[in-house]
């Protein structure tokens, strides 16, 4: 039976709390609010918070970009934003009240007893300090280590995470090390000290699906080993549900959602969490069906919330729902604030994708990109007096064809080429040998003033789009300037092109006179793909489109850009590490690892049977949205493990040997040709039938 505890006056909401004793429980957060006041504006990231952690759990926190994931983490250390500050509530740790504690005896705690790992370990680490004395640097100030104590602990925490070498790793700076290291690092940091309680926020979330699943075994298997407890913060469902015990979905800085994992996945009772779990493109989707979206944007903070904040974006919101907050109900360790609350998974009429148009007749007697033989290397250093210069192969032997109204998707991790690759695809980079070939004519070897005019059919959406749009100019001159430069129309008839582009990808005309800063992530991104458009492409090439995106939004831009593929007929080249939104988007697929292409085939193919070891690496990895899901992977198939080889000197043979489980000497003597095994799937591996491929 439902118990409703209704308290329409007060801002609290659910509260994540667990059937363990109290004895067990480190921390326990009450009624927590927090403001910041940017000049005259007033924003409440968190609101009414209340959350129960205990020794040796995960506690995941999930949701979109701005409800308030990270503000209750920042808050909880005591390191809210200049004109942040807590306005309500309490932060108990393990009786000792954090709110309005003294400076000084916050900082004996924070580092200590309750450490974080932050988003970006980049701009985390300090560029100037080696490795080896930012993560001693802890140990010296909490646990009074000497300097040769603490840097011997450290390089005992970067051994304990993995880190191989670490004697060597601890001269590094952080610039010389890959994400993952980096990654590594600020774990070391976080549990130098050993501390009660970790909060990782978003521990993962730049970091490719091979190295994602390495961390958060990592942080899993320390947390199991050292006692301690864990809030870990993401917008990634996947991730909640196999590594956290039990999830608080936050909407709006308010918790909507609370409960054990498996138990909040299977009865999903907020409509936000429902939304959220059917949003997601999973590796078994239909293809033939677009993707759930959510409807709408996140709420503005500034302003007074009034009824639920999700009422706007909810298909089932009454007029009850957008005039008062709803209490909040328990059913056992299940809590959630929902007029009208769902039964389950979402269960929504699938929409079917019409089926793209037929090619025009010039253009399907052969391939609209032909891409041969391509290379390209860049200069690594200046060389020395004692050998020759040293060179990055960056993109190394790649060919494959995109016909007429055809999605080719790259996919591979980062460093392996794809971007390099994109970026000869539209002549932004010459190779270093072989050719591009645009609809029967070489752009590699074109001259500069034919290539201009040439290029405006041949596009490149790109992968930042804040850094992609000129933050000076407003978008309305961002769209005008590529028919400006090509000559077309009158200033006035650009004008109406540009609003009537808006309007293909879903945006009002008044998105003309606004900058950059002033649109969402996944506003920006719809106008990155406006920019795109403007010339009429007849092939775009999308470099990580979504890679920054909530799944909410992200699965907008993606049936966006499938509408858009279908109604003008282009052909499409999508890079991307994110295997899911490759299989949505793409007819064919091609793998890439460290610049070679190991194994292409259609998309059915590559997924259903992959044949090349990293190919199955990649998809053991990705993480299922369901704690309870069986893999949907070949039963012989392994996580790929280990850091990406240098590109400065790959290894011999096959690429991939180093990380191989079926690696026989053959593998490093030979290099692997191109198995055809069937028309349109081949693949390049000594032990393709090994594999699983017939």
């Amino acid at each position: 039976m439902a118990e409703r505890t209704a308290d329409l006056t007060t801002e609290s909401t659910a509260v994540i709390t667990d059937p363990a004793p109290a004895t067990d429980r480190v921390l326990s957060v009450r009624d927590l609010s927090v403001k910041i006041r940017r000049g005259e504006r007033v924003v409440r990231p968190v609101t009414g918070v209340s959350l129960d952690l205990h020794r040796g759990e995960t506690l995941g926190i999930v949701g979109e970009t701005g409800s308030g994931k990270s503000m209750t983490g920042l808050a909880i250390m005591g390191m809210l934003p200049s004109g942040g500050r807590v306005t309500q509530g309490s932060i108990d740790f393990g009786g000792t009240e954090l709110v309005g504690l003294e400076p000084a005896r916050y900082r004996a705690i924070r580092g200590n007893d309750i450490a974080m790992v932050f988003q970006d370990s980049l701009t985390a680490l300090n560029p100037t300090r080696r490795i080896g004395d930012q993560v001693a640097e802890p140990a010296r100030l909490h646990l009074g280590l000497s300097k040769r104590a603490a840097r011997q602990r450290a390089e005992e925490m970067l051994a304990l995470v993995g880190i191989p070498r670490p004697g060597e790793r601890m001269d590094d700076h952080p610039h010389q090390l890959s994400g993952g290291m980096r990654q590594r690092v600020m774990i070391a940091m976080a549990l130098v000290c050993e501390p009660k309680v970790v909060i990782a926020d978003e521990p993962t979330t730049a970091l490719d699906v091979t190295i994602q699943a390495e961390i958060l075994e990592l942080l899993d298997d320390l947390r199991a080993r050292l006692g301690m407890a864990m809030i870990l913060v993401t917008h990634d469902m996947g991730v909640i549900a196999r590594h956290a015990d039990r999830v608080g979905v936050m909407y709006a800085g308010r918790l909507a959602e609370t409960g054990p994992t498996t138990d909040l996945f299977e009865r999903t009772r907020h409509r936000y969490t429902q939304a959220l779990l059917a949003s997601i493109p999973s590796l078994t989707h239909d293809r033939g069906e677009e993707l759930y979206s959510i409807g709408g944007t996140p709420p503005d903070l500034s302003a007074t919330q009034v009824g639920c904040a999700f009422a706007p974006r909810c298909a089932a919101a009454t007029d009850e729902c957008r005039t008062v907050q709803p209490p909040v109900t328990t059913e056992g360790s299940h809590a959630f604030a929902c007029w009208n609350p769902a039964s389950g998974p979402v269960q929504h009429t699938a929409v079917r994708v019409a089926e793209p148009s037929a090619p025009t007749a010039d253009v399907a007697t052969g391939p609209r990109l032909d891409v041969v033989d391509l290379h390209r290397e860049y200069p690594a250093g200046h060389g020395s007096w004692f050998g020759p210069r040293r060179t990055v192969k960056a993109v190394s032997g790649v060919s494959f064809e995109v016909a007429a109204g055809e999605t080719f998707g790259l996919v591979g991790e980062s460093g392996c080429g794809k971007s390099s690759l994109g970026r000869m695809l539209v002549a932004l980079d010459q190779p270093t040998s072989g050719e591009v070939v645009f609809e029967g004519r070489s752009v590699t070897t074109m001259k500069p003033r034919e290539l201009g005019s040439h290029r405006a059919r041949l596009q490149m959406m790109f992968q930042d789009s804040s850094a992609a749009l000129d933050p000076r100019m407003r978008i309305g001159a961002v769209l005008r300037e590529p028919l400006a430069i090509q000559g077309i129309g009158t200033r006035a008839g650009r004008t109406a092109t540009a609003r009537d582009l808006l309007a293909d990808v879903g945006l009002p005309a008044t998105v003309l006179e606004r900058f950059p800063h002033e649109l969402s992530g996944g506003q920006r991104q719809r106008v990155a793909l406006a920019r795109a458009l403007a010339l009429d492409p007849t092939v775009l090439v999308a470099d990580e489109p979504v890679s920054a995106l909530d799944v909410s939004i992200r699965s907008q831009v993606l049936n966006l850009m499938r509408r858009i593929q279908r109604e003008r007929g282009l052909s499409s080249v999508v890079i991307s590490h994110d295997l899911a939104v490759v299989r949505y988007l793409a007819d064919r697929v091609g793998v890439m690892y460290l610049g070679k292409l190991v194994e292409s085939g259609t998309a059915e193919e590559v997924y259903a049977a992959p044949a090349h070891p990293y190919t199955a690496g990649l998809l053991a990895a990705v993480p299922e949205a369901s704690p309870t899901a069986p893999t949907a992977q070949p039963p012989r198939a392994e996580r790929v493990r280990g850091e990406l080889p240098s590109p400065l000197d790959p290894p011999s043979g096959c690429r991939f040997r180093t990380r191989c489980p079926l690696a026989t000497e053959v593998c490093a003597e030979v290099e692997p040709l191109p198995l055809q095994l069937t028309p349109t799937h081949s693949v390049s591996c000594h032990h393709a039938n090994a594999n699983g491929a017939s």
